[in-house]
């Protein structure tokens, strides 16, 4: 969750933050696809997290009782 975060948080740096230039390399597609990357880990992880909290109840389990018996009488 903290990576998707981050990843939203660069990718936003990048496309709105920035007006630098690097040859070749489109920093707003960049930062969208590094946005996009998060959004989509941050749904994966909800997804996979919401599976796991599902609670599902047990059947009542049956007592577990333990005969005693008496010694038996001395000879």
């Amino acid at each position: 969750m903290g990576t998707s975060i981050f990843l939203i948080a660069v990718g936003a740096i990048f496309t709105f933050a920035m007006d630098a230039t690097v040859a070749g390399v489109d920093l707003d597609v960049v930062g969208w696809i590094l946005m996009g990357a998060g959004v989509l880990g941050l749904v994966m992880t909800g997804l996979i997290w919401g599976r796991r909290r599902q609670v599902v109840a047990a059947p009542a389990a049956q007592p577990y009782v333990e005969e005693r018996r008496d010694p038996a009488p001395p000879l």
